[in-house]
């Protein structure tokens, strides 16, 4: 069976399960493929950071929970899609948290944005 590099797509010889046909691909393969995914993550980090900046705003220095409506944080680019963890309580709740900062969606209209200590 013809096996071909994943690179250059010349013929590999050697052992059946070899992928590159020398050192240089593999590298070139390896490294491309670590750029890729700390690209992605320094992407996801900047929404995170982002994130948590509109609902430290929001709380200001000594609230530890706002109740606001969700059209403001979308009016600030919020993006719900990205946050850190999320917890459920007693009542079966979620909470999606950002670090130390959490929101909870009470309606499809209003938030709930709790700082935890």
């Amino acid at each position: 069976m013809l096996i071909r590099c994943k690179i250059c797509k010349k013929e590999v010889e050697g052992r059946s399960d070899k992928k590159f046909c020398s050192i240089k691909c593999k590298n070139y393969y390896h490294i491309h493929l670590r750029h890729a995914s700390k690209q992605a993550a320094i992407q996801i980090n900047e929404y995170l950071k982002r994130n948590h900046g509109i609902l430290l705003e929001l709380l200001g220095k000594n609230k530890t929970q706002v109740k606001i409506y969700r059209n403001l944080l979308e009016n600030k680019k919020f993006r719900f899609k990205y946050h850190t963890h999320t917890t459920t309580n007693s009542r079966g709740k979620t909470f999606h948290y950002i670090y130390d900062l959490a929101w909870m969606e009470f309606s499809d209209d209003e938030v709930l944005v709790v700082r935890k200590r």
